[in-house]
């Protein structure tokens, strides 16, 4: 059987491949990009139905193409369904001509043994490629801690198996995790007439908006999105915020009084019953602090500028605390407390089990610098904090993927000198 062979492969075509594929096209690189499915699965099959985006529009997009451009029922502050956002990219796929290949599963990524570069095995044959760039994201293995034993009578998921509130049993469900997936499933579930225990972690909290502009656009102007590295300590902090229902600033103190009962971080589950840490006041504090700190920057940045912002008084206003807050639950029996379903909203782990080449640490995890490996040939994009804060954001990895780009014509160059003297030499 032949072996097909390529300049550079790109594995995945969600938005970190597309992005790849229309740089190294830019730059005249050959090149070829395999989607295990469809062109960001992701997006449609791995998140609940209700899921939109969580920047607007006129944010959250590439640079060559607008939401609008695809569909011109999309306006710029509104934040888009989940299929829509499938549809975005394979719009842009289609605009760039991306070489993509869909259906094919990559199994095994190794150094050529018999030559240079990289030998693939996938589903439809082997690929040997110069050069690979892993554009998988960060979305690959969902976590779900081993806290609470399986138990007859309730059903446990991660967030990536949750759809909507009618899929799952009668019953109070308790939603682990309190980012953005986490709080949006949550209220949802509120709203769907469900008692709802939410267990609060640390977290970020910053304002949907203020003053009249998205926190996407204040983040941008106040150098945030660039920040190159995590504060220290905040390396594993989520983030809370949502574009659902238009939009909204997450208050745990609203959910609070609209009738959820929040916990403190999941701990252990011994005899059916589990227990909470007592750092619920706590957790909540810090997310106020990070709030009000980004408040008080934005009206630094309207008083140093001079813009005609409007005042947002009502943004300071604080919701008074619930029973649940001030006298916070350390335990509870999960068949008590009516509990049938237990959704772990608790972000996902790097799997990088099919590519064997040494470009991971101990722990598995990439060792690489703005995503150029310490394996020669070997790239990642996708990673969050690749590059800089967006760096796992439609718009971030576009600029990240650039830079690989980059930094792939110049092996390329490099790599053509042999072959210019060679040529050199024999017409001499």
């Amino acid at each position: 059987m032949s072996v097909e062979k390529i300049d550079t492969l790109v594995i995945g075509a969600g938005q970190a491949g597309i992005a790849m594929s229309e740089h190294l096209s830019n730059n005249g690189v050959p090149h070829l990009v395999l989607e295990r499915s469809r062109i960001a699965e992701r997006w449609r099959s791995e998140r609940w139905d209700s899921l939109v985006a969580n920047g607007p529009a006129w944010h959250d997009r590439f640079p060559g193409l607008s939401f609008s451009d695809v569909d011109a029922g999309i306006q710029p502050n509104d934040f888009v369904p989940k299929e829509k956002v499938a549809d975005y990219f394979v719009a842009y796929a289609r605009k760039i001509d991306a070489p993509i290949r869909c259906g094919v599963e990559v199994l095994k990524v190794e150094r050529n043994s018999g030559g240079s570069g990289f030998r693939v095995e996938t589903s439809a044959g082997v690929i040997e490629a110069k050069r690979v760039v892993a554009a998988t994201g960060p979305f690959q293995r969902p976590i779900i801690p081993a806290a609470i034993p399986a138990a007859p009578g309730i059903t446990q998921m991660h967030s990536t198996g949750y759809r909507n509130p009618g899929q799952l049993a009668e019953g109070a469900v308790l939603v682990v995790g309190a980012g953005s997936s986490g709080v949006q499933i949550a209220e949802e579930l509120l709203r769907a007439g469900r008692r709802v225990y939410l267990s609060v972690g640390p977290h970020d909290r910053p304002p949907r908006a203020y003053r009249g502009r998205d926190f996407c656009w204040w983040l941008g102007v106040l150098g945030k999105w660039d920040a190159a590295a995590q504060e220290p300590g905040k390396e594993h902090v989520t983030i809370a915020v949502s574009g659902a229902n238009g939009g909204y600033t997450i208050d745990f103190r609203r959910l609070a009084a609209q009738g959820m009962t929040l916990v403190g971080k999941t701990e252990v589950c011994r005899d059916g019953v589990v227990t909470f840490a007592p750092d619920l006041a706590v957790n909540l504090a810090q997310g106020d602090d990070n709030y009000r700190s980004l408040l008080d920057e934005a009206d630094a940045y309207v008083a140093r500028n001079h813009l005609d912002l409007p005042e947002d008084p009502e943004a300071r206003a604080r919701v008074p605390d619930s029973a649940c807050v001030t006298d916070p639950i350390l335990s509870l029996d999960l068949a008590a407390a009516g509990i049938t379903t237990v959704i772990w909203a608790t972000g996902f782990a790097l799997d990088y089990g099919w590519m064997h080449v040494d470009a991971f640490d101990a722990n598995g995890k990439p060792k690489h610098q703005r995503g150029v490996s310490t394996e020669p040939g070997i790239y990642f994009l996708g990673l969050p904090w690749q590059s800089r804060r967006g760096s796992s954001f439609i718009w971030g990895v576009w600029h990240d993927a650039k830079y690989l780009a980059d930094q792939i014509v110049i092996q390329r160059n490099y790599a053509s000198y042999d072959e210019e003297m060679r040529l050199e030499a024999e017409s001499v």
